[in-house]
């Protein structure tokens, strides 16, 4: 363990060692490391104007992440590999960021083809490929938008690119709400509105499909979460005519892809307790490995449940202590799955392939 031999390790070694640490590890390393802690996630030097809040379900402890590096009239809208993507706020051609926080690093995209204002974005990230698509909201005129299309973005390490040139047209009809896509085995899912549904793209194929929600009459504030591989949909339940007390409840989608399953029932005292918390105001839901998370909305909630599925336990997570001092305020959390990761060598090599190419492009 000489310090001489230690300290000449070169840096790319180095981080690919670090890469394999478990995210509460580097949390803790950052303490000993002025590089990652400038890095990484905020440091003692002050607050960056845009910073996030990740939450450990295993250590059931909350950390600051920093986007020092993310401009103004960004927003995140969704995560995977490690990697967060970024979607430009302003009505029109979409501009979007791909940024691993632990790293600070951020890889601009070419801008969308098609103007809309709100898409439903999804990504998925594997160690060989990036694929993103986004959907609907599309500008029909400077006053007026629909749910039309689709356009997908695609890299791979084989060298194929696709330049947001593959497009697909949405289902007739269909009202999908504005945000996140959830990722599960190929496809794209995200809810339809009036009357629920659930909207599936498959990415190879190109299309999308419509899938018949369970209960779908008696749902209030449905979600669509991926958990251990499997799509999960979340949502209470309330047949005001029927004598069948309101709940919450969980449905798994099947392996043919259109049956769904009740797997979990939030016990019934506890749900009184939850909606009475919850006041109508509606919640949503994010997936992670064997851990669901439900945020109820509203200004000044910082409330949510966390529901484990190997123990199935259901327990209220502590407060942010870095908003509003951990006690009620004026904002309100919105979360997505992330699972934080230092680096994944060949998506790395992905993403420096990204800046060439697409630096020529947008010239």
């Amino acid at each position: 363990m000489d310090s001489r031999i230690w300290s000449r390790l070169p840096q790319r070694l180095i981080d690919r060692v670090i890469a394999f640490l478990p995210p509460p590890a580097f949390f803790r390393a950052r303490a000993v490391c002025k590089r990652w802690s400038n890095t990484g996630p905020d440091n003692a030097n002050g607050r960056p104007n845009c910073e996030g809040y990740l939450f450990d379900p295993y250590n059931v402890a909350w950390y600051i992440l920093s986007f020092a590096l993310i401009p103004p009239g960004f927003s995140p809208a969704s995560s995977s590999g490690g990697l967060i993507c970024w979607v430009s706020d302003e009505a029109g051609s979409k501009s979007l960021l791909l940024c691993n926080p632990l790293v600070g690093s951020l890889t601009p995209l070419p801008s969308t083809l098609r103007p809309r204002l709100f898409p439903s974005i999804g990504l998925t990230v594997t160690n060989s490929s990036i694929d993103i698509a986004v959907a609907g909201d599309d500008l029909i005129s400077p006053y007026a938008v629909k749910n039309l299309t689709t356009e997908s973005f695609h890299i791979d390490g084989g060298g194929f690119y696709s330049i947001w040139g593959t497009t697909s047209s949405l289902p007739r009809l269909c009202s999908l709400e504005s945000g996140g896509m959830v990722y599960v085995e190929g496809k794209f899912y995200c809810m339809n509105d009036s009357p629920f549904s659930v909207l599936a793209y498959d990415i190879a194929a190109n299309n999308w499909c419509k899938i018949q929600a369970p209960m779908r009459r008696f749902l209030r504030c449905p979600s669509l979460v991926e958990s251990r591989g499997k799509l999960i949909m979340i949502a209470a339940v309330e047949k005001s005519k029927l004598n069948v007390p309101k709940s919450l409840r969980l449905w798994g989608l099947q392996s043919c892809g259109t049956m769904w399953v009740e797997i979990e029932r939030m016990p019934q005292q506890l749900y009184i307790q939850f909606a009475e918390v919850e006041g109508g105001r509606g919640f949503n839901c994010v997936g992670s490995g064997e851990f669901i998370v439900i945020m109820i909305r509203g200004r000044g909630s910082d409330k949510a449940l966390l529901f484990d599925f190997y123990r199935k336990r259901w327990v209220w997570i502590p407060p942010c202590a870095y908003v509003n001092g951990g006690g009620e305020g004026e904002g309100e959390l919105h979360g997505f799955a992330y699972e934080p990761r230092l680096a994944t060598p060949a998506v790395t090599g992905l993403l420096d392939q990204l800046t060439l190419p697409f630096q020529s492009f947008n010239g």
